[in-house]
């Protein structure tokens, strides 16, 4: 079966890390055939410098779409343009893999899904966090039966953090007051996504939404708490409240990660998942196919705290992160579903329903209410 000849657009910390390293180790699935590099600063461009790969460099995105030899396009260029690039791409032809957040509107991200069908192509949203070594490790955690000595019964609050401490600008396009700016669009799609993956979609929404330090453009959100409340019912026997939250003065090491109370035990754990340290420092792909990559540290494994019958005694134990992260597993399915058809993954819907819900969050913060979230 013929390879996928693939084009990553942009070649700064999404390109590198997250995208032309796994295009590079499948293949037998992908074949890094281009990059969208406007100026390089060294002959063969930042992939031949750092992974001693040489590749076409387009100095425009009307090159990589006249190129006939391009069959999928990877985007991770800012965020403000990746709804124009994913629209361009679909008309000329190209499968499309869009990095977080796909758009900066629901509407835009309708259009793309519907264009995408109306083109017969595949249009794939980047929502790698799926394949966290810690968020497989929840799911499996979540899933055992209630009769488990592991089972927290009936999840009451589920809390999620990306907490960070930094007092100044990062100095790079996403400091600016674009579309899709900020941290509620940025790690606020991942915190959201991963949310509907294990709940579905809430009865409402309350966020607060601010620049909490007072730098750059006040309209660039640098902090955010979201509560997403679920009404009790067959799915669940209690009300459940959501809590997603990155905060940017975060004074702790590790970070809280999760935080899930249910009605016989609660789950805590700290740190985050390895990858993307690891994937910033690999010089070569294969690091990726090593035994110890994605693989977490039992030092940062979770905590479960039961109940026991007498409903004083608290016993605890550890959860492992047993489960090495998988961005691969992304890499693979997308592959599958442009050869194969197969099932995609990360379904468009679920990625438009990301964007619907900040939509929801900025307006409950801008106007001070509980927003209800249409069924």
């Amino acid at each position: 079966m013929a390879v996928i000849n693939t084009c990553v657009l942009g070649v700064g910390l999404s390109g590198l890390t997250f995208h032309v390293p796994f295009v590079l180790a499948l293949p037998n699935v992908f074949a890094l055939h281009s990059v969208l590099e406007r100026n390089p600063r060294a002959e063969g461009g930042k992939v031949k410098e750092r992974f001693g790969v040489t590749v076409k460099i387009h100095r425009s995105l009307d090159g990589v779409l006249a190129d006939p030899d391009v069959e999928l396009v990877i985007i991770g260029t800012p965020n403000d343009t990746h709804y124009d690039f994913a629209k361009a791409a679909l008309n000329a032809g190209k499968h499309v893999l869009v990095d977080k957040p796909v758009t900066a509107s629901v509407e835009q991200a309708k259009e793309l899904g519907a264009l995408a069908k109306l083109k017969g192509l595949v249009l794939y949203a980047f929502q790698n966090r799926r394949w966290d070594s810690d968020f497989l490790a929840l799911k499996k955690l979540l899933a055992v039966p209630e009769t488990s000595p592991h089972s927290l019964g009936a999840i009451t609050e589920f809390e999620s953090h990306f907490d960070r401490f930094r007092r100044g600008l990062k100095g790079t396009w996403k400091d600016q007051a674009l579309p899709a700016a900020g941290l509620t669009y940025d790690l606020g799609s991942h915190l959201i996504d991963q949310a509907l993956c294990l709940f579905g979609r809430p009865a409402r929404i309350t966020a607060f939404i601010q620049n909490l330090r007072g730098v750059g453009n006040p309209n660039v959100d640098d902090s955010f708490t979201i509560y997403m409340q679920y009404d009790a019912g067959t799915r669940n026997p209690y009300p459940l409240t959501v809590i997603l939250r990155s905060h940017i003065l975060s004074v702790r090491s590790p970070q809280i990660r999760y935080i899930v109370r249910g009605a016989g035990g609660t789950f805590t754990k700290f740190g985050i998942d390895m990858q993307e340290d690891q994937l910033k420092v690999i010089s070569s792909p294969s690091a990726i196919l090593e035994e110890q990559y994605g693989m977490e540290p039992e030092s940062i494994w979770g905590t479960v705290e039961k109940i026991e019958a007498d409903d004083t005694t608290v016993t605890r134990s550890r959860w492992p992160s047993s489960d090495a992260g998988a961005y691969m597993e992304l890499f693979k399915n997308l592959g599958a579903a442009i050869r194969d058809g197969s099932e995609l993954a990360v379904k468009w819907e679920e990625a438009t329903a990301v964007v619907e819900l900040i939509e929801l969050a900025h307006r409950s913060s801008r106007d001070g209410v509980t927003v209800p979230v249409p069924a």
